[in-house]
């Protein structure tokens, strides 16, 4: 019998995820359909469908949103393989922790609830050019850990992410996940940092090779902490059926447990694309279409934010609606 690993209780849930409620959709879908012509909700009463499947009741409002920003530090950043800095996920994180980062203004004018998550960012992990980011046990912890993000009573997750570099993590794990030149995920090539992805992502797939086809090796070899702790909390909000709303590069790429389970994303939308090649086909090919247009490229989870507002209000246009049609219904009669 094989011995026991960190990762072999993920890889159970990832077999074995929940589906949305059949009842509730379909509840959902009636209360579309009975809209009047003049009321077509368009891809709002698509979103407050899928939000009311995953959730299990076709009424229930939201009422506990909460934004998760994960920030971590990179080996390959430490060791100047690019134009970041370390000093820069720091200041960003000050920045949110002070609230006057963009996103602590879409929280506040949204009323949503809003964590910074600060991953030990003076540990950077393992450079991923030429060793892996994680140990299996440190991914396996880390992923733990953001799992507790949804802990509260969060009905409504909204993820983003702060990390120096993390660009070139993210399109190394998209390369992993979906193939591909190293260049399509390596964003602007003709800039320096675009170039400087490039080489990053090359020297991560020609050290880790084959190993990288288990998404779950593909995680802790070329991703990060924030990158595992995301997939972490995607993971939990699945298992308690809480719709997810993803904004951004590395929140997108977290979601590389769709390799391991191509219905690992059903309860996921993707709030905005910032305008990054790699980060618009790896939505095509996960099927995911953001729902504003907004070109948001930084901003520490702000896209996830103003999407998780607009899942908020998709819901109650329907369900409020809904509500006075049929107050108006039974009056008549």
């Amino acid at each position: 019998m094989a011995e026991p690993t960190p990762f072999d209780d993920f890889r159970s849930l990832i077999a074995n995820l929940p589906n949305p409620d059949r009842d509730a959709l379909a509840q959902a879908g009636e209360t579309r359909k009975a809209m009047l012509a003049g009321d077509r909700l368009g891809r709002i009463g698509s979103i407050a469908q899928w939000f009311a499947g995953w959730r299990g009741n076709a009424r229930q409002p939201v009422m506990k949103p909460l934004t998760a920003i994960f920030a971590g530090n990179h080996g390959h950043v430490a060791a100047a393989r690019g134009p970041w800095s370390l000093e820069e996920t720091k200041r960003r994180v000050d920045l949110c922790a002070s609230g006057t980062a963009m996103v602590n203004q879409v929280c506040e004018a949204q009323n949503l609830s809003l964590k910074i998550l600060d991953l030990a960012l003076d540990h950077p992990t393992g450079d991923i050019t030429v060793e892996a980011a994680l140990e299996e046990r440190q991914c396996a912890a880390t992923m733990a850990f953001g799992m507790e993000a949804i802990m509260g009573g969060v009905d409504l997750l909204a993820l983003g992410d702060i990390g120096a570099g993390n660009g070139a993590v993210a399109g190394a794990l998209m390369a992993a996940a979906f193939g591909g030149e190293p260049g399509m995920w390596a964003g602007d090539v003709s800039t320096a940092e675009g170039q400087a992805r490039r080489a990053v992502i090359e020297a991560a797939l020609a050290t880790h090779g084959d190993a990288l086809a288990d998404p779950l090796e593909a995680l802790r070899r070329v991703g990060g902490r924030e990158f595992a702790a995301m997939a972490g909390a995607i993971l939990a909000a699945r298992m308690e059926r809480i719709p997810v709303v993803l904004g951004g590069y590395a929140p997108l790429a977290a979601a590389i447990l769709w390799k391991a389970n191509p219905l690992a994303t059903g309860h996921c939308v993707l709030a905005d694309l910032s305008g990054e090649p790699g980060e618009a086909e790896a939505a095509r090919r996960l099927g995911l279409k953001p729902l504003l247009d907004f070109g948001i490229a930084m901003g520490e989870g702000a896209s996830a934010a103003l999407g998780a507002g607009l899942v908020r209000t998709a819901l109650a246009c329907q369900t409020g609606m809904a509500a006075k049609r049929e107050t108006e219904t039974g009056a008549r009669h």
